[in-house]
């Protein structure tokens, strides 16, 4: 289970204020790239959370609610949508959710604690962990927090866009997805520089 030992570390070299950072939905055909950064409070005591991809949908709601809704937690998102992901590529995409959330904190960090590897020209110290989200609680509430605040965008945007299902696989590539991809096209929240959604020859409109 995630805990503070790489955030303590850090505190202990002087950075005072430490912001875990993750993302969610980079593979998905359709649909943004959200990332979140979370400043937790000490102390803090969070049961069961743990890296997103871990917790069941029930689980990953509840602990949303707990985090947000905890005053003394500092969290921000950052989304990047479709268009701009085709335009510059979504590993870049994912590296601009994830400036965005940590621009829009009420609190500046010292320095941020990322999942994965190093980001490119973020404009703050930072370290990255691979698999950061299973091993540090700030970034496993940062995995919480993007990952539901993306599910529940594509919970939204499954009401406009109804024949293709984005509540129930969020965009990934899935058979039922990609069935409804031929039948209908892409609409306006794929991602046209993503395969197949890039081989289609229907043309991108509103779609069903």
């Amino acid at each position: 289970m995630p805990d503070f030992a790489f955030e303590d570390t850090l505190t202990s070299r002087g950075f005072a204020r430490v912001a875990g950072v993750d993302e969610a939905g980079r593979g998905p055909l359709a649909g943004p790239v959200v990332a979140a950064a979370v400043i937790l409070p000490r102390p803090f005591s969070c049961p069961f959370l743990n890296d997103s991809k871990k917790l069941t949908k029930n689980r990953r709601e509840l602990l949303y609610g707990e985090i947000t809704g905890n005053p003394t937690v500092i969290w921000a998102v950052g989304l990047v949508g479709p268009e701009e992901i085709d335009a510059i590529n979504i590993l870049r995409a994912t590296h601009r959710a994830m400036g965005l959330a940590l621009a829009a904190l009420s609190e500046n960090p010292d320095i941020a604690l990322i999942d994965g590897l190093p980001v490119k020209g973020l404009s703050m110290p930072h370290e990255a962990l691979v698999k950061g989200d299973g091993l540090s609680l700030s970034i496993a509430a940062a995995s919480v927090i993007a990952k539901v605040t993306r599910d529940r965008f594509m919970e939204r945007i499954d009401s406009e866009f109804p024949a293709y299902g984005f509540a129930r696989h969020q965009g990934y590539g899935t058979r039922q997805h990609l069935e409804a991809l031929r039948k209908h096209g892409p609409c306006r929240h794929h991602r046209r520089s993503f395969q197949p959604v890039s081989q289609l020859s229907l043309p991108f409109g509103d779609g069903a």
